[in-house]
């Protein structure tokens, strides 16, 4: 495939062939396409959330944060195997603003909540649906798990203003029990907004990349669904030592198996390897990840234990990764140390008075060296009312070790979500 400079010109590339694709010929057609255009389905959604912020830097005053994340998009009918989807973005500050959004805000005196104010175009793409096949061009959401664990590439979804990507993917389902995905991204339109300038990376807040996305699951073994993935990313305006341009190598196997009525084991298997890739500099680091554990009667326990190998210099990293979701929600390993991280965590999920509960213990040691990097505790309540109405809470305390360093952190966040 050709490379583009901008794939903001896939979008309006996208747009510009939606014209083309729906362009009626005669009277009759013309019936279908409006019906096609006009009786397609509107989403809408919003989420007001506090949230509270301690992160034990004397430089800086704790953060509070009021934000509210709205969204209004409009997917077409279907024409001929054509749609289209279009969504935009408004992410806006209630009240004073007493936290650091990633230093779009001037407020650099306050612990960070990176939820930075802006509207945008969140996605904008035009959709062919044929042959067990789904082709997208444009602005999109990519990604290959259930939400929120997307490690390698993801929405960042707990963030207001999500990760987005200008790209164009392929999903075939013509195979037994088989998803084949390909996806080309030229443009990641990240959380940070249209503010941020993190030279060399982030410009107006997008990176530009020459990346190709590869994944493969297969359903039909009786141990288990069967993941792997090839994730090679070219960072186009990335500096000579760049340790973001990689090329990632994965297999996985997760699974369930019942030993009667009332209880089941679950367990996962995963190992990927990570290298550099195009103009990337970094020595070979692996991936590890092992989980156990049993469900009963809607009650989940298991314990997991999850390497990313680094030497000191070179780390295994998920840069696009929704990376809140893993290593515990203080967030205080989103970018992976240089010697690495080895994660050991026992998560329980169930069900209190009709919320959803959700609790983590986390032991962090890092993989070179194995030095103490403390631990943390992690809990959240969460319930939806009638589908479409959503509280929450959630809470995070992070205690430091002298050995690695680092400061002792809390996080607070309470929301209500509405969603159509």
């Amino acid at each position: 495939m050709p490379k583009m400079k901008k794939l903001t010109a896939l979008t309006g590339l996208a747009m510009s062939l939606s014209g083309f694709a729906f362009a009626p010929a005669t009277a009759q057609a013309e019936d279908a396409f409006m019906e096609a255009l006009t009786g397609g389905k509107v989403s809408f959604s919003a989420r007001a959330r506090y949230e509270a912020v301690d992160d034990g830097n004397p430089l800086t005053d704790d953060a509070d944060a009021y934000t509210l994340r709205t969204t209004l998009g409009y997917k077409t009918g279907a024409y001929h195997g054509f749609s289209g989807f279009v969504e935009f973005e408004d992410v806006s500050h209630l009240g004073s603003d007493k936290f650091n959004a990633a230093g779009t805000n001037g407020e650099p005196g306050y612990a960070v909540v990176a939820d930075p104010e802006g509207t945008e175009v969140n996605q904008a793409y035009l959709a062919y649906d044929n042959f067990d096949t789904t082709f997208k061009l444009g602005r999109q959401i990519v990604t290959y798990r259930e939400a929120p664990f997307h490690r390698y590439i993801g929405t960042v979804g707990w963030r207001q203003n999500w990760q987005t990507f200008d790209a164009f993917s392929i999903v075939n389902k013509s195979l037994p029990n088989t998803t084949l995905s390909y996806a080309y991204l030229n443009q990641v339109h990240t959380i940070f907004g249209e503010d941020a300038n993190v030279a060399p990376l982030i410009n107006d807040g997008d990176i530009d990349m020459d990346s190709h996305l590869f994944n493969i699951q297969y359903t039909g073994l009786p141990i288990g669904n069967l993941e792997g993935y090839a994730y090679l990313l070219d960072y186009e305006d990335a500096f000579d030592d760049n340790k973001n341009s990689t090329a990632t190598y994965g297999l996985r196997l997760a699974g369930a198996q019942p030993v009667n009525d009332a209880f089941k084991v679950v367990y996962t298997v995963e190992y990927a390897t990570q290298d550099d890739y195009a103009d990337g500099e970094m020595d070979e680091q692996d991936y590890y990840l092992l989980e156990l554990g049993g469900v009963y009667k809607g009650w989940l326990l298991k314990l997991s234990h999850e390497v990313q190998e680094g030497d000191g210099v070179d780390a295994f990293r998920t840069p696009l990764g929704t990376n809140h979701a893993f290593q515990g929600w203080a967030d205080k390993f989103l970018n992976t140390p240089a010697a690495g991280l080895e994660d050991t965590y026992v998560t329980l999920v169930g069900n209190v008075f009709g919320a959803k509960l959700v609790a983590q213990y986390h032991d962090f040691e890092t993989d070179e060296g194995s030095l103490d990097a403390g631990d943390e505790f992690d809990i959240m309540l969460q319930k939806t009312f009638k589908e479409h109405y959503t509280l929450g809470v959630k809470y995070a305390d992070y205690n430091a070790d002298d050995e690695f360093g680092g400061t002792d952190t809390e996080k607070f966040w309470l929301w209500g979500e509405v969603k159509f």
